[in-house]
C-alpha cells in the first residue's frame, strides 16, 4: 500500500487535472456559442449576396468565379479536408480521413488539406497533398481567398468537414461546392428588391459583378465549412474533456478512500507498536 503522503500528492494533482478540464469545457462550450452566432450572420449575407445574384447572372451555371478569368481548369477532382490544426481534437479527424480516402484515387483527385492535424493523418497512411492551408485561427473575416485560387483550376471540388449537430452528436460531411452553392440558393429567402441593369449600374460590367458575388458566395461557402469544422472540433474537445474530468472525480473519490485506509493503516501499526513497547516492559 502506497504511503499517505504519496496518495495525498496524487490527490492534489488529480484535483487541479479536474479543474483543468473543467475550465478546457467551459473555453470550448463559449467558443461554439460565438462561432454558432457566427454561422447564422453569415447565412444571412449569403442570402442577400444569392438575391442579387440570381437576377443579373446570364444562364443557371455556376462557374465558380471565372465568368472573366481565362482559367485553365484541371481535369483532375478537388479534394478539400478541413481538419484541426492541433491533435487535441479527439478522433474526428481520423474519422474524416478514412472516410475520405474511401473515394481517393491518386490519379483522379489531388488534395488540399487545411489543418495541420490531415497532413498528419496523411502522411501516416502515406498519402501526399498538393497544399496545405493553415487553419485560420479568428472566426471572423475569414481570408479564404488563396483556397478559391486553387479551387478555381478544377472543374470540380469536394469539401471534406466535421458537422457539429450537438455536443454529444457529430457527423463527418461531404459536398461538392459549387451544388452546395446552388443548394443553398434554393433555400434562401426571397426579398423584393428588383435588381437589373434598369435600375442598377454596374461596373465595369454586369459580368464582372456576377464574377464578384461568385468569389463572394464561394468566400461564404468554404468559410462556413471551416467554421463547422471548427464547431465540431470544439464540440469533441469538450466530450473529450468532459470524460476527463468525470474519470478524475472519479479517480479523486478512489484516492480519497485510499488515502483513508492508508492513514489508518499507519495508525494500526503505530498502535501496534506501542501495545508490543508495552509488552516487552510489562514482561
Amino acid at each position: 500500500m502506497k504511503k499517505p503522503q504519496e496518495l495525498a500528492k496524487e490527490l492534489q494533482n488529480m484535483k487541479t487535472l479536474g479543474e483543468l478540464t473543467s475550465v478546457f469545457e467551459g473555453i470550448a462550450s463559449m467558443r461554439i456559442a460565438q462561432i454558432k452566432n457566427q454561422v447564422v450572420q453569415s447565412q444571412n449575407y449569403f442570402e442577400t449576396l444569392w438575391h442579387m445574384y440570381t437576377q443579373i447572372r446570364a444562364g443557371s451555371t455556376f462557374k465558380l468565379g471565372t465568368h472573366i478569368t481565362d482559367v485553365e481548369k484541371n481535369n483532375k477532382t478537388l479534394f478539400i479536408v478541413i481538419t484541426a490544426e492541433g491533435g487535441f481534437s479527439g478522433d474526428i479527424d481520423q474519422r474524416l480521413i478514412n472516410w475520405m480516402l474511401k473515394s481517393y484515387d491518386p490519379k483522379k483527385i489531388d488534395i488540399i488539406v487545411i489543418g495541420r492535424h490531415g497532413t498528419t493523418q496523411l502522411a501516416q497512411r502515406g498519402v501526399s497533398f498538393t497544399k496545405y492551408f493553415k487553419l485560420p485561427s479568428k472566426d471572423v473575416n475569414i481570408n479564404v481567398s488563396p483556397i478559391i485560387q486553387e479551387v478555381q483550376k478544377y472543374k470540380s471540388t469536394d469539401v471534406f468537414y466535421q458537422q457539429y449537430v450537438s455536443l454529444t452528436s457529430l457527423n463527418v460531411k461531404r459536398i461538392n461546392l459549387s451544388t452546395a452553392i446552388e443548394e443553398r440558393g434554393k433555400l434562401a429567402k426571397e426579398t423584393g428588391d428588383v435588381i437589373n441593369e434598369a435600375t442598377y449600374i454596374f461596373e465595369p460590367s454586369s459580368f464582372a459583378v456576377v464574377d464578384h458575388l461568385e468569389r463572394s458566395m464561394i468566400n461564404i461557402a468554404l468559410s462556413q465549412a471551416i467554421l463547422e469544422s471548427k464547431l465540431a472540433q470544439y464540440a469533441s474537445r469538450f466530450q473529450a474533456m468532459s470524460l476527463a474530468h468525470n474519470r478524475s472525480n472519479d479517480t479523486v473519490d478512489d484516492l480519497k478512500i485510499s488515502y483513508s485506509r492508508s492513514r489508518r493503516a499507519v495508525k494500526d501499526e503505530r498502535l501496534k507498536e506501542m501495545i508490543n513497547g508495552l509488552r516487552k516492559v510489562a514482561s
